[in-house]
């Protein structure tokens, strides 16, 4: 009995709609969706850093590869910035509602968004004020160095709307008392595609660095660096100036 049975099922697979083939149709199924999934749009980067080299990493043309300058009056020193936890991931988080977020997982921002917003506020200071960024780097005590710090309370992206940065920041003189805590809340117009979403955001972040920037200049222009007094016990107060508006930086020039 066990032998026909045997028999009868291998006559079966070979003949059309048998075992057999209903096997290979659906060998070739998963053949064709592995296919599919590997065909997948690729990821697009995003940076919100300006483009100050070549694809290749080599200076654009006509740019000269070295810069040399003298040593600047003082330095500053900015930190890591924070971003609310929602958007610190690479993948691009938009807006849909009040209250519901899009998390775009082939839209991603080149690095981590509080590693982005730092490097391109870095940039943004040292060419406005001339002068060098020395954070995680050694520096003479008889410099002044001014410490900027930066707590992004929201970072919003609405495709077709606006951008939207609201930062709580602050400039403090390195062994002084002297510190200025600032706010800013800047909306930035958004055409479609998130290409202008990024722009959006690198123009908001814009005028936050020129508000930082007139910060800088208020405090550097109270008078001449003051250290700490003799033995460390107490360190110099200085007058710290107040805020200045967003326009401020752009004044300046």
């Amino acid at each position: 009995m066990m032998f026909a049975r045997l028999s009868r099922l291998s006559r079966l697979s070979r003949l059309p709609g048998g075992p057999a083939r209903s096997a290979f149709q659906a060998g070739a199924l998963v053949a064709v969706l592995a296919l599919a999934a590997c065909a997948s749009p690729s990821s697009r980067f995003y940076t919100l850093g300006g483009a100050s080299v070549g694809a290749s990493g080599s200076t654009p043309a006509g740019a000269s590869s070295v810069r040399t300058a003298a040593a600047p009056a003082w330095l500053i020193e900015v930190a890591p910035i924070d971003v609310p936890p929602q958007v610190a991931k690479t993948q691009l988080v938009v807006q849909t509602g009040p209250t519901q977020v899009k998390v775009l997982e082939e839209e991603r921002w080149a690095s981590l968004p509080g590693d982005e917003l730092r490097r391109a506020l870095s940039t943004s200071l040292t060419q406005q004020l001339n002068t060098i960024d020395v954070y995680g780097t050694a520096y003479s005590d008889t410099t002044p160095v001014y410490r900027v710090s930066v707590n992004v309370q929201r970072f919003e992206s609405w495709p077709g709307s606006h951008a939207l940065i609201d930062a709580v920041w602050s400039v403090r003189a390195v062994r002084s008392t002297a510190v200025m805590t600032c706010r800013s809340v800047v909306s930035e117009q958004v055409g479609s595609g998130y290409d202008s979403l990024v722009d959006g955001h690198r123009r908001a972040l814009q005028r936050v660095s020129e508000q930082v920037a007139g910060a800088l200049r208020a405090m550097a222009a109270t008078g001449p660096f003051s250290s700490a007094s003799q033995g460390g016990k107490a360190a110099a107060r200085v007058a710290v100036p107040s805020c200045p508006s967003l326009d401020a930086g752009v004044a300046a020039r």
